[in-house]
């Protein structure tokens, strides 16, 4: 089967579209002929090897896929021939992919592979940080960072989804566009002055979550715009930079920074994954939609990565086999 191997730790440069050996599953695993892979932030860092997981190469990377049963184990109460979705950590930037029965999931009637691939990682993870982490709360008010990538995009829909008045804050002048199609209350470009901005559309009172998948030099302004029992997510580090904080600040405002890990997070409770997927298809059956994804045929997989480094990604990119 075809697959996409990074050969070495270069970034997208050091992976290549290759022929690999056909997947044989094990007994507890569903063997999925993959019709879209999800490309994420971690990926890009895995093949540089500065993701916290390191994986010598060569491997394949993918952490989410959607598709079709293609073998399954008897008794995991699923079929053969049934649409699928599922969290494969590793080698989902392939044809075909094996994955433990418990990371496997129905797709959503409602969303054709390429859309049902983006709930795996952003939109279950921003549903995992609404609900659990920071217990988000019908008419409290959002603030996204770096919203037109995919974990903001999906930020900004689930929020939304959930009741919530949502600000977008947008890093790239480009994305102003498509961010406004997301539904937010408003919009502002992540520029100087934005944290005055953000007071202004609140009356000076500041948001109740700030949804920071960005890091850097951003952090300690969120941090000044959340309102008395406001609470910090911290998603990601997209910026490059890991920013600290002054606890005394925390204290003295009645503030909390929260950390958002879904994946150790399910891996450490793996049947909460199911809570959490059940809880995010009811949005979905409410009418929550991923704005159409941005497809590259599984070949382009070096190009696709490369569009994600160079930040020329709105909303979710997707890698589909021939």
């Amino acid at each position: 089967m075809k697959a996409c191997v990074v050969q070495e730790l270069s970034g997208p440069a050091g992976m290549s579209y290759t022929d690999v050996p056909d997947v044989s599953p094990g007994p507890d695993q569903v063997l999925v002929d993959v019709r879209a892979a999800g490309v994420c932030f971690p990926d890009l860092l895995l093949t540089k090897g500065e993701y916290q997981m390191k994986v010598p190469p060569p491997f394949i990377p993918g952490m989410e896929v959607a598709g079709v049963v293609a073998a399954v184990p008897e008794g995991s109460g699923l079929t053969v021939g049934q649409r699928v979705s599922a969290s494969s950590m590793l080698g989902g930037y392939a044809e075909q992919v094996a994955v433990p029965v418990s990371a496997v999931r129905p797709s959503p009637a409602e969303l054709d592979d390429a859309e049902a691939v983006s709930l795996l990682v952003n939109y279950s993870t921003m549903y995992f940080a609404y609900e659990r982490r920071a217990a988000l709360r019908p008419g409290e008010t959002v603030l996204v960072l770096g919203s037109a990538g995919g974990v903001g995009t999906a930020a900004v829909q689930i929020a939304k989804a959930m009741g919530a008045r949502v600000i977008a804050a947008v890093n790239r002048q480009s994305a102003l566009d498509y961010v406004g199609t997301l539904g937010a209350d408003v919009v502002i470009p992540l520029a100087e002055g934005w944290a005055q901005a953000v007071r202004d559309a609140t009356d000076g009172r500041g948001v109740d979550v700030v949804v920071d998948p960005i890091g850097g030099p951003a952090f300690d302004d969120a941090i000044r715009v959340l309102a008395t029992d406001g609470r910090l997510l911290v998603i990601g580090f997209a910026a490059g930079g890991i920013p600290t904080v002054k606890v005394n600040r925390l204290l003295l405002r009645n503030v909390g920074v929260l950390g958002v890990g879904y994946g150790e997070y399910i891996n450490r409770d793996p049947a909460s994954a199911q809570v959490f997927a059940a809880g995010l298809n009811k949005l979905v059956a409410a009418g929550l939609k991923p704005p159409p994804p941005v497809r590259f045929p599984l070949s382009d997989g070096t190009k696709a990565l490369q569009t994600l480094e160079d930040g020329a990604v709105f909303g979710k990119l997707v890698l589909e086999p021939a």
